[in-house]
């Protein structure tokens, strides 16, 4: 949509073929239907949060900020907001928003869309080889596209926005994938990311649906690379999800094809292990006759008191006068690191986005065009690209979509 808009904005002739039967299905679930647009940051902000070559994007977020982003919804009439970690959204809290702003736009500018019109395949053209240029060693150029129904549509330059294989109830099938190679492109494995992790340990799912806040998640990555985040998870019949889970899947689905992995929690990030110490001694000398349980009781939520009592060793009904110095210290290393293992991913109908894609290599930066073929064009998520949640993908979409649809018109006027 963004492509089309910014191409016919640029005076070509655009149409936009949608497999759908109507436009902006994913958009409309982003966000959990509130439609997180973009991230209102800086450009080494949106890079750093870039978890695969984000250098490839150093053109397009120059091209297209998400300050620009933001002007561009205003400009189309919707209010925006940016709520915390920067995330902008429509101020009305609905996708639906956006997606009718776009619309109304497309129209506006007689963009022909074609809706239920699924794309088969790119044409492709051999090119003599004394009018090849240095850029395209591939030798051919696309010339239009094939629809199912078997219609040729001719086009002078051809944007591929076909997206990835997360939510397929969308319509994402990975069709893009199977173009680009047919164009000569290579593709890079595709994972589910940002999506729940699966865990190895039983008394994980014992604490099913509790969530927690203001905790310090931690997986080591390597030798000397671990993934370390703070925020909120919450415990499934599985695993974990929620944004610390979310973000660390976008780090360990590649490492996972090699085994398992170990990871803790820290429940109490606040404070150091001396504090931690204090506190627990805080407790401890307040029920000095109490049972341990009774006492270490406030110190966590109730669904998790249970796991906390089963994995720290110590006798629940022994009294708290009677715990050793070594079992505290025991007990207070299981809350700055509470352990278990992960196992794997959830799948891409649970995932947000695709890790993996298109090879970046084979594609220009500077216009997303194809190195491959002359005349297209990739954008968004069927690339090789992916990054945190908090609207950055998005951006990705915008900014590679203005950067493709600007070089369009570029060529083409020469």
């Amino acid at each position: 949509m963004a492509a089309a808009l910014f191409a016919a904005e640029n005076g070509l002739t655009t149409a936009l073929y949608e497999q759908n039967e109507k436009l902006g299905k994913k958009l409309f679930i982003t966000g959990k239907g509130r439609c997180n647009f973009t991230n209102a940051c800086s450009r080494e902000e949106l890079l750093n949060n870039v978890v695969t070559n984000p250098r490839f994007l150093y053109s397009a977020f120059d091209n297209f900020s998400s300050q620009q982003t933001i002007e561009l919804f205003e400009r189309l009439g919707v209010r925006t907001k940016v709520e915390r970690g920067n995330r902008a959204f429509p101020a009305s809290d609905h996708s639906s928003d956006i997606i009718r702003a776009l619309e109304k736009r497309l129209k506006a500018l007689d963009v022909k869309i074609h809706l239920k019109s699924k794309v088969k395949e790119l044409v492709l053209e051999e090119i003599h080889e004394e009018l090849r240029d240095k850029a395209h060693p591939q030798g051919h150029r696309v010339t239009g596209i094939r629809l199912e129904n078997g219609a040729v549509m001719e086009a002078r330059t051809v944007i591929l926005a076909a997206g990835g294989l997360s939510y397929p109830t969308t319509g994402a099938t990975g069709d893009g994938y199977r173009m680009a190679e047919a164009a000569g492109h290579s593709v890079q494995p595709l994972r589910p990311a940002l999506v729940p992790l699966v865990t190895k340990e039983d008394y994980i799912p014992e604490m099913q649906g509790l969530s927690l806040k203001n905790v310090t998640l931690r997986i080591p990555l390597g030798k000397k690379k671990k993934y370390e985040a703070f925020g909120e998870m919450l415990f499934t019949h599985y695993g974990i999800s929620g944004p610390l889970a979310l973000s660390a899947s976008s780090y360990v689905a590649k490492l996972l094809e090699d085994g398992e992995l170990h990871a803790e929690i820290d429940l109490k990030p606040a404070l150091s292990e001396e504090q931690l110490d204090v506190r627990i001694l805080r407790e401890f000398e307040g029920a000095k006759n109490k049972e341990f349980k009774n006492a270490a009781a406030p110190l966590f939520p109730s669904k998790m008191r249970p796991v906390m009592m089963k994995l720290c060793g110590i006798d629940p009904e022994k009294p708290c006068n009677a715990v050793t110095r070594e079992e505290r210290e025991r007990f207070r290393r299981l809350i700055k690191a509470f352990p278990f293992t992960i196992t794997g991913t959830g799948e891409f109908k649970e995932a947000i986005i695709t890790q993996g894609g298109i090879t970046v290599k084979e594609v220009f930066p500077a216009t997303m065009q194809s190195r491959m073929t002359q005349g297209l064009y990739i954008v968004g998520e069927v690339l090789d690209l992916d990054a945190l949640t908090g609207g950055f993908n998005l951006q990705i979409a915008w900014a590679t979509a203005k950067t493709a649809a600007d070089a369009c018109a570029e060529a083409l006027r020469q």
